[in-house]
């Protein structure tokens, strides 16, 4: 345990002890409730041969794909490819090794942070994702056995949080990073804000601080991924 106060000075200690090789579980959905600045701090420092589980990654330029721009992503496990054309460039020239779980990515990492290892899912069934996978009928329906996904470090955004760790996130950015929060060996939170315990209403807390190892403040672009304007 890190004790109760969460809080680190630098991005340089909250992600302290990360390693080439590691897996890194990112929240965010799109560019929406990423962990820019943290995933900026991994650029510096260079570590490689990283397995990265996000729903997507980034776009060129930004987000994961800053990561990807400096093949520091061996493996990227995602929903989809997303609008990131280095993405879909190196995973069509073999460069980087992909996988797309068929719908089950926010599940296996609830499970994960559960403690269930694998769970059974009708998605998926009778398509290439089932290949080598244990198949059951239960209930007359026929499912697969699909593995849950931890981390090494698990990197998340959130709104608000306390120096106990526990975290608010604002609207849609609670999409992946609730369930990446619970799911990382280390957890490492980033937030636009750091308010004084008991501050937040206990009821709204997404993320309890139990999950939490370190917390960090930061300042943020939140770039907009596809700007739509109406004449």
């Amino acid at each position: 345990m890190s004790g109760l106060d969460k809080r680190v000075g630098s991005y340089a200690e909250a992600l302290d002890g990360l390693q080439d090789g590691m897996t890194v579980l990112a929240g965010g959905f799109g560019l929406c409730g990423i962990p820019e600045n943290l995933i900026k701090e991994i650029r510096r420092r260079g570590v490689r041969d990283l397995t990265v589980v996000s729903n997507n990654c980034g776009v060129d330029g930004f987000g994961l794909g800053v990561l990807l721009e400096d093949r520091q992503i061996r493996k990227m496990i995602a929903s989809y490819v997303g609008e990131n054309a280095l993405f879909e460039q190196q995973l069509l020239s073999g460069e980087l090794e992909v996988e797309l779980p068929a719908g089950t990515l926010a599940e296996k990492l609830r499970a994960g942070g559960a403690g269930i290892p694998a769970f059974f899912t009708a998605t998926g069934y009778c398509t290439p994702v089932a290949e080598g996978k244990e198949a059951r009928e239960i209930n007359g329906r026929h499912y697969i056995l699909e593995p849950a996904i931890t981390g090494d470090f698990a990197i998340v955004k959130g709104w608000k949080a306390d120096h106990f760790g526990n975290v608010v996130y604002r609207h849609t950015a609670q999409n992946f990073n609730p369930v990446v929060a619970t799911a990382g060996r280390i957890t490492v939170v980033e937030v636009e804000e750091i308010v004084e315990p008991g501050e937040l209403d206990p009821t709204q807390i997404h993320t309890p601080g139990i999950y939490v190892d370190r917390l960090i403040c930061g300042s943020f672009e939140k770039r907009i991924e596809k700007r739509t304007l109406r004449s």
